[in-house]
């Protein structure tokens, strides 16, 4: 399955904004980012997270890689597969995320290039049993 996300600088107008979608028993919500004020913030986000009621969020516009488990949920930022600078940093990694869903289970590969080497990372998260 593919989805996109309209970027800052996309002129195309049939593009949402964000997007919520449901893969097992997980509610996933995408966004650009840049809605997001300010860029990035851990708080912000949550607030996104909430208004959208998912359990997992992804969205970017830093171009930097982020993920955090939070308030029951995770907040991803998968980065920026080309390193391309943002207008917040120009020390960028390039980095880009695979995330497998099974069940309950979301488990989230971050590969980053730092220093030449590409670096893999896992993290992994278990949904709450739903209660009844």
């Amino acid at each position: 399955m593919s989805t996109s996300r309209k970027g800052s600088m996309m002129k195309t107008p049939d593009i949402q904004r964000r997007k919520v979608l449901t893969i097992g028993s997980f509610k996933l919500g995408i966004c650009h980012g840049h809605q997001v004020i300010p860029w990035g913030d851990l708080d912000s986000l949550d607030m996104l997270q909430r208004q959208l009621d998912v359990d997992i969020l992804i969205t970017g516009h830093t171009h930097q890689f982020k993920a955090y488990k939070h308030e029951g949920g995770v907040i991803i930022n998968p980065g920026f597969g080309t390193g391309a600078y943002s207008s917040i940093t120009y020390n960028v990694n390039p980095s880009f995320v695979l995330t497998d869903i099974d069940g309950l289970r979301l488990v989230v590969y971050v590969y980053e290039l730092i220093g030449g080497e590409v670096k893999v990372d896992k993290i992994d998260f278990k949904k709450a049993q739903p209660v009844g």
